[in-house]
């Protein structure tokens, strides 16, 4: 018989009726199990994390020492040293047999760097100005000059004789003093040039800066 011709069967495979009685000719083979689709397993409790505690923010002076290469070795610090004298040496014995009769530099000395921060302080105060010219005065610099030795004052406290020690006080004050004459003679100048009258060109009363 042709396939579009078959008779077309339907079995009902309820097993009860619709009074909730068995049915008598229910298919008696057993219910397909159901299997529930797998869900995914839940995350396990985990414990709570404790939070960070930010660490303290660095000095300015540990930002900057982090800052810093690695310092040399006890090796190539004595080799630089060495090359250093070396050259030193030769350097001398070049300038003598140019000059003949001239004096071996002195070495230096802790009296020596104090003296030549201080003319360099002076200078920049406009100490060595010709007379008859206006000082020519560079205060930033001559301030930096200044607190240079008082860093040196403070970081060989304890360590210095009593002449060294005598002479880097002596020149602190000095120093200090004259800059303290310096910038109340420029506030004079500014106020003087504030005043004049309009028109007339002020006259020179004190020094002039450089910055």
């Amino acid at each position: 018989m042709p396939e579009q011709n078959k008779p077309f069967v339907i079995t009902d495979r309820r097993k009860f009726t619709l009074e909730g009685e068995p049915r008598p000719d229910a298919d008696p083979s057993p219910e397909r199990e159901v299997r529930e689709e797998h869900k995914a397993p839940e995350p396990a409790a985990t414990a709570p994390q404790p939070t960070p505690v930010p660490a303290p923010e660095a000095s300015a002076s540990e930002e900057s020492d982090s800052q810093l290469p690695p310092p040399p070795t006890a090796e190539e610090t004595d080799q630089a040293k060495r090359a250093y004298d070396m050259t030193a040496d030769r350097l001398d014995t070049a300038i003598r047999s140019a000059n003949p009769g001239a004096d071996h530099p002195p070495a230096m000395s802790f009296d020596q760097l104090v003296q030549s921060v201080y003319l360099t302080a002076i200078m920049q105060l406009g100490g060595t100005t010709r007379e008859g010219q206006q000082p020519q005065v560079d205060i930033i610099a001559a301030r930096q000059s200044i607190d240079m030795l008082g860093i040196l004052q403070e970081k060989t406290k304890g360590n210095l004789t009593p002449a060294e020690t005598q002479l880097l006080e002596s020149a602190l004050f000095e120093l200090r003093l004259a800059f303290l004459e310096i910038t109340q003679a420029i506030a004079r100048s500014a106020a003087a040039k504030a005043g004049a009258a309009p028109g007339q060109p002020p006259r020179p009363t004190g020094p002039s800066i450089v910055r």
